[in-house]
């Protein structure tokens, strides 16, 4: 099969998409090879090679090092970038250019899977062990190598900022609903450049989006597990919301989709609806696969907090229990003297009624002695 960006009939000297919309109705109708076809797109598989060659190479200089790196992030890392080179130099760029569920199948593994794909390889972590620091210079100033520079980044109020739930929620959300409710996407369609920088806007934004919120690279905020679940949860209804719309819309959303090839007696309308399908069904994956990741950081990261305690208890025989203990004591201590305190209360409050009792009593034998007295003086003289 023919180069999908080669000369002739793939795009005119301009790039426009019109080579590409060509390209689909002279593949024929999609059946499962020609989807799997190879149809490289020259920038994403000069960038896929570009990935994979800079990993290798921090992985190699780790074990010249006599450093370890997971073979799972290695195979993450690289399913990441078939993912990549499958959504956009395959039968997925070709006939994503005609049909409407092609093209959402295309956008939702580069937004959701990809990204998630590609953040579990680690690649900040692999960058800043791998790479050397860049010293001093005679004068003793530090240097400003490639490290330096991206712990500065790592560092500094821009990405602080861009990796904040302000921010990256706002803009998933926006490669849906202003990307497809909007004549952007018409716009962006129109032209190879912009249908690259499409497909790259939804790469970026998935991987700006699960950065943070997965928390296996270092970033600029720390978010605390229920958090990171927060933020993950407050993304999903928008996107299902948007397939439903989608699916449930009695007109075409976009112009683009509207004129597939005539021999392949598509339903337009139908094929928007199964795209709309796809986007809200897609969502499901992509989020447990990032809660299980979440649940097994959270599970580490208490064994990790058990394992300190057990040795600090180890170093100090048990101090910190033997505090809590007598933290105990002392409440307990304080809770008996104010019950002895009550009870001294309570018999001294009894001692001084019986007291006033006895007085009472006094007082009314004295008051009825005078009377008493006296009968006994009058009982004589009768």
């Amino acid at each position: 099969m023919s180069d999908l960006h080669g000369s002739g009939s793939a795009h005119d000297g301009h790039g426009t998409m019109s080579g590409m919309a060509g390209m689909a109705a002279a593949l024929g109708e999609p059946t499962l090879d020609r989807m799997f076809g190879w149809y490289p797109e020259p920038l994403f598989v000069a960038g896929s090679i570009a990935a994979v060659l800079i990993y290798g190479a921090g992985i190699a200089r780790l074990r010249r090092r006599g450093d370890k790196w997971p073979i799972g992030r290695t195979l993450a890392w690289l399913a990441g970038v078939a993912s990549v080179l499958l959504s956009t130099s395959s039968g997925l760029a070709a006939y994503g250019t005609a049909l409407f569920s092609v093209h959402m199948i295309q956008h939702m593994i580069l937004s959701m899977l990809s990204p998630i794909l590609l953040l579990l390889g680690a690649p900040i972590t692999l960058a800043l062990r791998s790479l050397k620091p860049a010293g001093r210079d005679q004068d003793g100033n530090a240097k400003r190598g490639p490290r330096e520079i991206l712990l500065a980044v790592l560092h500094s109020r821009f990405a602080a900022v861009m990796s904040s739930p302000a921010v990256t929620l706002p803009l998933f959300i926006a490669s849906l609903y202003v990307l497809y409710f909007t004549p952007l996407f018409d716009l962006a369609m129109g032209n190879m450049w912009g249908h690259r920088w499409m497909m790259i806007h939804f790469l970026a934004v998935g991987l700006l989006f699960f950065w943070p919120i997965m928390g296996i690279d270092p970033a600029p905020r720390k978010h605390g597990y229920v958090m990171k679940m927060l933020e993950l949860f407050a993304g999903m209804p928008f996107h299902a919301f948007f397939g439903v719309a989608v699916m449930m819309s009695s007109s075409l959303i976009v112009d683009s989709f509207a004129k597939p090839p005539a021999a392949w007696g598509t339903d337009v309308l139908a094929d928007q609806q199964m795209g709309g399908g796809i986007a809200w069904a897609f969502g499901e994956v992509p989020t447990v696969i990032v809660l299980l990741v979440i649940f097994s950081q959270w599970m580490r990261s208490e064994e990790r907090l058990a394992r300190r305690k057990d040795r600090a208890a180890d170093r100090d025989g048990d101090a910190e229990l033997d505090a809590y203990n007598a933290y105990l004591a002392r409440l307990g201590g304080s809770a008996s003297a104010a019950g002895k305190a009550a009870d001294e209360a309570a018999d001294s409050a009894t001692d001084s009624a019986a007291d006033n009792a006895i007085d009472e009593d006094a007082a009314k034998a004295d008051a009825a002695a005078p009377t008493a007295d006296a009968a006994a003086a009058a009982e004589p003289a009768k």
